[in-house]
C-alpha cells in the first residue's frame, strides 16, 4: 500500500514510516501540509494520514483543498490527532468526505482494519 503520512513533527513521521514500513507498505512522509496536498496532486496514494494541527497550512485547509481539486481523494483521508475532537467537529470532517478520524498513536492494527475497508470500497 502506498500511504503518505502529513505531520508537522518529524519524529512523529518517523514513527509512522517505521511502523507501516515492516507490514511493507511504502511511507512518503510531509512536515508540510501545503507540501502533502501537492504530493497528493501529483502522486496517486492509497491512504493518506493527515495531521489535523498542523501551524502554517492546518489539515482542515488541506481538506478544503483537496474537497476543491480533487474531491475523490477525499475517502482515502484518514485524521490522525492529538487532539481529542468534540463530536460535532468529527461529524463535521466526516461530512466533507474523509474516510475517518483517530486518535494518535493509532495502532497498526487500527490502520490495518482501515487499510481492509478502503480495499474493499474500491472493489
Amino acid at each position: 500500500m502506498n500511504i503518505l503520512h502529513v505531520d508537522d513533527s518529524p519524529e512523529i513521521c518517523q514513527l509512522y514510516q517505521d511502523m507501516l514500513s515492516t507490514q511493507n507498505h511504502t511511507v512518503q512522509s510531509s512536515n508540510d501540509g501545503r507540501e502533502g496536498l501537492g504530493l497528493v496532486l501529483e502522486n496517486d496514494y492509497d491512504l493518506i494520514l493527515l495531521d489535523i494541527c498542523m501551524p502554517k497550512y492546518s489539515g482542515m485547509e488541506f481538506i478544503h483543498d483537496l474537497k476543491a481539486k480533487r474531491p475523490s481523494e477525499l475517502k482515502k483521508v484518514i485524521i490522525v490527532s492529538v487532539l481529542e475532537l468534540t463530536e460535532s467537529h468529527r461529524n463535521e470532517l466526516l461530512k466533507l468526505g474523509i474516510h475517518s478520524v483517530e486518535e494518535k498513536p493509532s495502532t497498526i492494527q487500527k490502520l490495518e482494519t482501515i487499510k481492509k475497508d478502503l480495499l474493499l470500497r474500491e472493489e
